[in-house]
């Protein structure tokens, strides 16, 4: 594991190109940093992370470097993360398109009411952060990890994922794009893809994961799927 100093700076490296990079993502497109719910999307993503991280580093700094290693080593997660930031990449720029030329904006309402979704889905992914210490960013089996089948676990096999498409299906509505909405529905698509491809290496390298899968039977969605 790295040094406190190195896993400081690797971690605030990490959220200040996020930051950076999505800003300009929305704002060069919108022509303007004028912009509420942008801001708002900004700050209901950023604070919860920075918050996130610090709890991270002070209880449990192996997994936040866990969390930092996004590089994915099999060759179909590889390429389904790729496209997942194709999709981010053109759902951010098509709702700062969306914004300046006010091609089909969502009424206030509705991006309070996605802001809202969208904490409720980052506690929930909190709360897996809690629960599974193993919960890093790329597709592996680690020495010495059990299956964990308690909290939401107990509930679903990926609460994680269903954390995620909360989040990110609730950004474009924050922003108040429905174009940007459109191109984020990719996302559950892609999603479908990578949690087969995982649950294949789940059963043949995680001991007890077959059992579980009879024992937990719904993925993300209870009573369908």
């Amino acid at each position: 594991m790295k040094n406190p100093l190195s896993l400081i700076i690797a971690a605030l490296t990490k959220f200040l190109a996020g930051f950076f990079l999505l800003s300009l993502l929305l704002f060069l497109p919108a022509g303007t940093i004028h912009w509420p719910r942008a801001w708002l999307l900004i700050g209901i993503l950023f604070l919860p992370m920075l918050a996130v991280g610090v709890v991270l580093f002070l209880k449990n700094p192996g997994l936040l470097q866990k969390r930092l290693d996004a590089k994915e080593s099999r060759k179909t997660q590889s390429s389904l993360v790729r496209a997942s930031g194709v999709m981010f990449l053109l759902g951010f720029i098509a709702a700062g398109l969306d914004f300046r030329f006010s091609w089909f904006p969502l009424p206030v309402g509705v991006s309070i009411a996605a802001a809202v979704l969208f904490l409720c889905g980052y506690a929930m992914y909190a709360e897996v952060l809690r629960e599974n210490t193993y919960l890093a960013r790329t597709i592996r089996v680690e020495d010495g990890q059990r299956v964990i089948d308690t909290g939401l676990y107990g509930v679903i096999r990926h609460p994680m994922y269903a954390a995620t498409v909360l989040m990110f299906c609730s950004m474009p509505l924050v922003l108040g794009s429905g174009i940007a909405f459109v191109t984020f529905l990719v996302y559950p698509l892609i999603l479908s893809k990578r949690i087969g491809n995982e649950e294949e290496l789940l059963r043949r390298e995680l001991a007890g994961y077959e059992e579980y899968t009879r024992k937990v039977k719904y993925r993300m969605i209870p009573y369908l799927w």
